[in-house]
């Protein structure tokens, strides 16, 4: 087996909200996390009410790591969201 050929684990990291201010906040702060930690994920948008609802979350923003709830309700710093998704 060739270990080049693998890829790196990749982080999934989903932000929940459906268009609002701090959304977006939290959209563009956990991407600058991302960046300035250079940890490998993929950032996406989820804006659909019924699948947010499937996390059980009622209160927007909220943030999934790997299918995990790890921030709701609050926009963290960026430098809050580069601790929780490097710990």
């Amino acid at each position: 087996m060739n270990y080049q050929d693998l890829k790196p684990i990749q982080m999934d990291i989903k932000v929940l909200g459906t268009g609002c201010a701090k959304c977006k906040s939290l959209e563009k702060a956990i991407s600058k996390a991302v960046e300035k930690t250079g940890v490998n994920a993929i950032v996406t948008k989820v804006e659909d009410i019924v699948e947010i609802m499937q996390f059980g979350v009622m209160t927007t923003p909220a943030l999934v790591v790997n299918g995990k709830i790890v921030v709701k309700g609050v926009v963290p710093s960026v430098d809050e969201l580069s601790k929780l998704i490097t710990k």
